[in-house]
């Protein structure tokens, strides 16, 4: 085992919290994992439930926690007064849930190494707190760098670190990351036969990343990137994932290759590391493994001070994931660009799915019939696809929702929905995408509470999946929560690609009930680029209130020849789950539009 820089006996998690065995939770430990819970961008609580759990946080290491009842977190942080009726008015039941539900994410996510836990149990808002231990998983193999002893026999002293590089508050902060994350890498090396995956999904051989400076930092950083990028795809169920075995000798160049024929591989991810006083570089290549061309590359500079460094390493190994693995990233890009490419042409199931995303970007009704045959051949031949199912599923809701449906029964539709996704669910119960598809059906279905459940779980599955964010943003907006809803929307916007239009509806709506109509119509603009429907009616309404009558006609012309909006409105935002005072509001907006657009 290398030989680090001397560390007390005792446990620390990623952000230095020491757990002392035995010992209670000091209020110092709580408030420190408080903050970090609220600063944290992976926390998704909005701000007024930030305030809710600073709220009773405080109350309760002040002594006070029995005065933590509904009626005082109320006043305190709902702005309620002293007629608050608990029974009438259920704010701080149902954030207490949502909050719950935050926390509960968290600690799947970023927060799955704190130490420190704070929980709130049901039925109380007396919030707990205790000492985390992290179940260890067995580890097959060590990584190499673990038998390459840092410091010579016989007492001698280490290498001098190269000049100018403040070597080793760098290599202990990532020593320690890698102390922590020596499971992952167990987890990360999945053979072919411990995942779920079929040759129906493309096949993804992550190289272990180079350093490409002297010295222990840019080494320990390397093999850091590369556990934690191989954990960040696992969750992507979509993607058969491979790594280079720990501890080989082999040439990696030679072995890439070799590897890549044997397991069918799709793509291969490299990446080197460099460090110097001031940075850390991180570059990052995805290429065609039968071919060697370069699909993707991306180049990334961080601060190298020790103190940030396990937020580059988890932060870059999060968007990197992200852009490959998710629905619209490289990955699906390129094979829906070159369906007949090696090892991809043999992949009809996959590519069927990937037809059904592509038509999901605009929702148009040509495309539909299509992707729906389709579909419902894969099922067949694949019955056990979860991912074919859960796309099933979501085409069987846009047929009742949208009006793609023969015989004009939208209730049909949705009970083949639910059985589409529910079968989706049993092939895969932990599958995010058939959480998602079956969200959606109960959403349309009016079951609003187990669809934000769900949703909410396949987030915590997943949460490098801009799509899921998505959909929770939009739905949580329309039922009226723009507070939370917005900025997840938001978020999802920045780690897509190319955002479909209706990642936008719900921001323009929001910034339409603000009354700022000119970066409504920005918005309207950008999700018009590919959405040929309610774009329209957004554009309408937002020319209308800035008083361009050309636009607001154009705008209305082109929504009356996209028949779910243009042959009822109001119907459709019903069914869309709009709530009865966003759709009042949304319909005045589009009289105005209608009455300008027919003026002299």
């Amino acid at each position: 085992m290398s030989e680090l820089p001397n560390f007390p006996a005792v446990d620390a998690d990623v952000s230095g919290v020491t757990r002392r065995e035995g010992a209670e939770v000091t209020a110092e430990d709580v408030r420190a994992e408080l903050e970090r819970i609220c600063s944290s961008p992976r926390f998704q609580a909005s701000e007024r439930r930030r305030q809710f759990l600073r709220f009773v946080v405080g109350e309760t290491l002040a002594g006070r926690a029995e005065s933590l009842k509904g009626f005082t977190i109320a006043l305190a942080v709902f702005g309620r007064d002293e007629s608050f009726d608990p029974q009438a008015d259920p704010v701080v039941r149902l954030e207490a849930r949502r909050l719950r539900r935050d926390l509960d994410s968290y600690y799947m996510d970023a927060g799955q190494k704190d130490a420190v836990r704070i929980s709130i149990p049901k039925g109380s808002y007396v919030p707990t707190f205790e000492w985390y231990n992290a179940p260890a998983a067995p580890i097959e193999r060590e990584p190499s760098f673990h038998e390459t002893p840092a410091q010579p026999a016989g007492g001698a002293k280490p290498a001098s670190p190269t000049p100018g590089i403040r070597a080793w508050p760098i290599v202990a902060t990532i020593a320690a990351m890698l102390a922590l994350g020596a499971v992952l890498w167990g987890l990360s090396y999945v053979p072919a036969h411990f995942r779920s995956g079929s040759p129906k999904e493309p096949a993804l051989l992550v190289m272990p990343f180079e350093s490409l400076s002297p010295g222990e930092s840019a080494r320990y950083l390397a093999v850091g990137l590369s556990q934690e990028l191989t954990s960040n795809l696992f969750r992507f169920p979509s993607i058969r994932l491979y790594t280079f075995p720990p501890g080989s000798n082999q040439d990696k160049s030679v072995a890439a290759t070799e590897l890549g024929r044997n397991l069918g591989a799709s793509y291969i991810v490299n990446g080197g590391v460099q460090t110097d006083a001031e940075q850390v570089r991180v570059m990052t290549t995805l290429s065609n493994a039968a071919t060697g061309q370069i699909v993707w590359t991306r180049t990334d500079t961080r601060p190298s001070d020790p103190q940030s460094l396990i937020g580059v390493q988890k932060d870059l190994a999060s968007e990197i994931a992200t852009v490959i693995g998710q629905p619209y990233g490289i990955v699906n890009r390129d094979i829906a660009s070159s369906p007949s490419a090696p090892n991809v042409s043999n992949m009809e199931s996959y590519l069927c799915v990937l037809r059904g995303y592509g038509y999901r970007r605009s929702f148009a009704r040509a495309e539909f019939e299509p992707v729906l045959r389709c579909l419902e051949q894969t099922v067949q031949r694949d019955p056990e696809y979860s991912d074919a199912w859960a796309m099933l599923g979501w085409l069987h809701v846009d047929a009742g929702r949208l009006g793609y449906t023969g015989d004009g029964n939208r209730q049909t539709e949705y009970a083949r929905s639910l059985e589409a996704t529910s079968r989706a669910v049993a092939i895969q119960p932990n599958n995010a995408m058939a959480l998602k598809a079956r969200a959606s059906a109960y959403f349309y279905t009016g079951r609003y509470a187990e669809s934000e459940d769900l949703t909410r779980q396949a987030a915590a599955l997943n949460p490098n999946d801009p799509e899921v964010l998505a959909q929770l943003g939009w739905r949580l907006a329309v039922r009226g929560n723009f507070e939370e809803g917005i900025p997840i929307l938001k978020r999802a916007i920045e780690r897509t690609l190319s955002p479909p239009g209706w990642y936008f509806h719900l921001i323009a709506i929001d910034l339409y009930l603000k009354g700022d109509y000119s970066q409504m119509l920005r918005v309207a603009e950008r999700s018009a680029m590919d959405d040929p429907g309610f774009s329209q009616f957004l554009l309408a309404v937002a020319n209308a209130e800035l008083g361009d009558r050309k636009a607001t006609r154009r705008a209305l012309d082109k929504m009356s020849q996209y028949e779910p909006v243009g042959r009822d409105p109001k119907g459709f935002l019903q069914r869309h789950g709009a709530t009865d005072p966003l759709v009042k509001t949304l319909m005045v907006g589009l009289e105005k539009a209608r009455a300008l657009a027919v003026m002299k």
